[in-house]
């Protein structure tokens, strides 16, 4: 049976008390309810998964074999150690973890060897009969450009004998977490394979800084330009757009550029928003006469 994190559905954390899932659940349920949300598949769908996880976090009979046993916990709830008495491995499956990095799709091998899988020892039921068991999840992390997440890229991997191809869609954000189903440690007597789960850490940027879906920038203004008003020309990441700057603007005013920001990871036709912050710039190898000029001026302002 298919693992599914009831925490990262509920939203909560590990640690968080009964009644804070309590709260969470119930929350979560007015806004799914299909009620509110006539024909809406996805709403429906968000509304059973709530509702199962909350059926387990719910419990704390359920909460507990669910944490001690991660993706194994059906198995020991219904596979034949109601006693907990069969042997397995303290606190989670053990995961294997290693790094892949690549360039122009040349990458080392993912992993260099394989652990062991299977959560129980043997996975014998008190009837004799071998129960099948889902094989031990990996764990690998990568690093992209902001640029890449920007636009979307893939990767190649080199797993034992396989070749994977992942491809990232464009918005993805630092720590996200992408699974690719039963990549992982081979199951036990029939049992499916694990996950690979491979986390992405998306690479500071010397010009932009991220915050969600929005990018901040700083675009250099000309004095006379923030003195007298007039136009700039703020580059984005994809694009340039002329803002207007009013007179007597002062240095680190920060401007809103709709929709210049990172794609949405979920619909990537949406986008969040830029924010540029000018900082004025003073001219430089002014001739005599300009001196002269802008000393008059500073005397005539003060």
């Amino acid at each position: 049976m298919e693992y599914k994190d009831y925490y990262k559905i509920l939203g909560v954390d590990k640690k968080a008390s009964q009644e804070d899932i309590k709260k969470t659940y119930r929350k979560l349920a007015v806004k799914y309810h299909p009620d509110k949300n006539p024909g809406d598949k996805k709403a429906e769908e968000k509304f059973k998964e709530i509702n199962e996880a909350n059926d387990v976090l719910g419990d704390p009979e359920k909460r507990k074999k669910y944490d001690d046993m991660g993706e194994n916990w059906q198995a020991y709830q219904h596979g034949g150690f109601p006693n907990g008495s069969g042997q397995r491995r303290s606190g989670r499956q053990q995961r294997t973890q290693q790094n892949y990095q690549g360039d122009e799709g040349q990458f080392s091998d993912f992993f260099e060897s394989f652990f062991g899988s299977g959560g129980f020892g043997g996975g014998r039921t008190s009837g004799g009969r071998r129960t099948q068991m889902k094989g031990e999840d990996y764990q690998a992390e990568t690093s992209i450009s902001l640029s890449e997440a920007f636009h979307g890229t893939a990767r190649q991997v080199n797993l034992s004998e396989q070749k994977l191809n992942l491809k990232l869609r464009p918005g993805i954000e630092e720590g996200q977490v992408l699974r690719m189903k039963e990549k992982g440690g081979p199951g036990m007597n029939g049992g499916p394979a694990g996950d690979l789960f491979i986390t992405i850490h998306v690479e500071p940027d010397a010009r932009f800084e991220r915050k969600g879906n929005d990018l901040y920038f700083d675009q250099p203004l000309d004095a006379f330009t923030a003195i007298l008003g007039g136009t700039l020309s703020a580059h984005g990441i994809d694009k340039t757009v002329n803002i207007k700057i009013p007179p007597g603007t002062d240095s680190h005013k920060v401007f809103r550029l709709k929709g210049m920001g990172m794609p949405v990871y979920s619909d990537p036709v949406q986008r969040g928003d830029g924010y540029v912050r000018v900082i004025i710039t003073v001219p430089k190898d002014l001739s005599e006469s300009d001196i002269e000029t802008l000393t008059k001026i500073a005397k005539n302002v003060k």
